[in-house]
């Protein structure tokens, strides 16, 4: 891969290579865009097949970070780290202790988070050598599992979508088939099941998919089943790329709303979405939730105003659906361009305010 080529393409500020024999770490952090603030987004830890898949990973990640800030309306850029090796059997205190000093070492510019493969305890050890981390321990100051706050965007997005696509809000009787009960997925079905909503479920995880159905009555399907499923809405919670080619003529749902990041396999699969009058939730403002809450630690964490912050993306997603209704686009380019639009405008009023000169008299 041309590395600097990539980076010029959607103007990358910094990548960074982190390397240390001792701990066993192979890691990268990347830094999209600081406009708004400083790049905060979550370290992922994941058995990459190859470095350029891990490369172009965080690349897309970091990327999706800076937009979900910027149509959310915080003032953080974009940035992602991702540690190359399998989260069940290389996790350490040296290793991410090894990691929190490389993410210190950026003095602010990046702050992380908990993500895919990674978890609470991971933070604490982070802390142990840098502050620039989110989603620790409560009983350090921090939000600890971001996980019900995420799910609850979630919810509340579907809620959105829902009366876009009806008129009513309620999601009392409708049928949510939802692909992947993590933690995220796990909090929205326990959402959706309190609100009155049936559900169809998928995971690839058989007790994962066991709880959901005991406690929660759901309907459990296959991972291949359950595109083809009859629903009103199809939550997606797992893995990216999974609107694509083949998975769109299975779709039987009126409603795409999901918290997996990355759900369109292709920027023009938005637009056959919309040929097929499926309303899509861009994922990266549907799963803001999760970001909003640790926006709250940096000012101190409060619960009940982070949940409060949440309930703002149902008229975020609104304005998106509004905006792709009557400009005829598809909804992942109208949540593009309100991020855009944001961005720009930032960056005329840091062009404009120039410091003051020192004068040849004053050295």
């Amino acid at each position: 891969m041309a590395i600097f080529t990539r980076m010029q393409e959607f103007d990358y500020e910094q990548l960074v290579f982190c390397q240390d024999q001792a701990s066993g770490l192979k890691a990268i952090i990347c830094i999209h865009d600081t406009t708004l603030g400083p790049a905060l987004g979550g370290v992922r830890m994941y058995p990459y097949a190859s470095d350029e898949d891990a490369l172009v990973d965080v690349l897309r990640l970091a990327r999706g970070m800076t937009y979900k800030a910027a149509v959310s309306g915080l003032n953080l850029g974009g940035g992602k780290g991702v540690i190359l090796g399998d989260p069940r059997a290389m996790k350490s205190e040296t290793l991410f202790r090894t990691f929190g000093r490389f993410v210190e070492s950026l003095n602010g510019r990046y702050i992380t988070a908990e993500d895919v493969g990674t978890s609470l305890e991971d933070m604490t050890w982070i802390n142990m050598e840098t502050n620039y981390v989110t989603g620790t321990n409560p009983t350090k100051g921090g939000s600890g599992d971001p996980s019900p706050v995420t799910a609850k965007g979630v919810h509340i997005g579907i809620k959105a979508c829902w009366k876009a696509q009806s008129g009513i809000d309620s999601l009392n009787g409708l049928t949510v088939a939802v692909q992947g009960l993590g933690h995220v997925g796990y909090y929205l079905c326990s959402y959706l099941h309190q609100e009155g909503a049936r559900l169809i479920v998928t995971d690839v995880n058989e007790e994962a998919v066991r709880r959901v159905v005991n406690e929660f009555g759901a309907e459990a399907v296959s991972p291949d089943e359950i595109y083809g499923v009859s629903c009103d809405i199809f939550a997606p919670c797992a893995l990216g790329a999974i609107i694509n080619d083949k998975t769109i003529p299975q779709l039987k749902c009126a409603v795409v709303a999901g918290a997996a990041n990355n759900q369109l396999a292709e920027a023009r699969h938005g637009k056959v979405l919309m040929d097929k009058g499926i309303i899509y939730a861009p994922d990266y403002v549907i799963n803001a939730g999760g970001l909003m809450n640790v926006y709250e630690e940096l000012a101190g964490y409060n619960k009940e105003r982070a949940f409060r912050r949440v309930e703002s993306l149902f008229g975020t997603i609104s304005s998106i659906l509004e905006t792709a209704r009557k400009s005829k686009i598809p909804t992942s380019e109208a949540a593009d361009f309100i991020a855009e639009e944001r961005i720009r405008r930032i960056r005329q009023v840091q062009s404009v305010w120039v410091q003051p000169k020192i004068s040849s008299a004053g050295r």
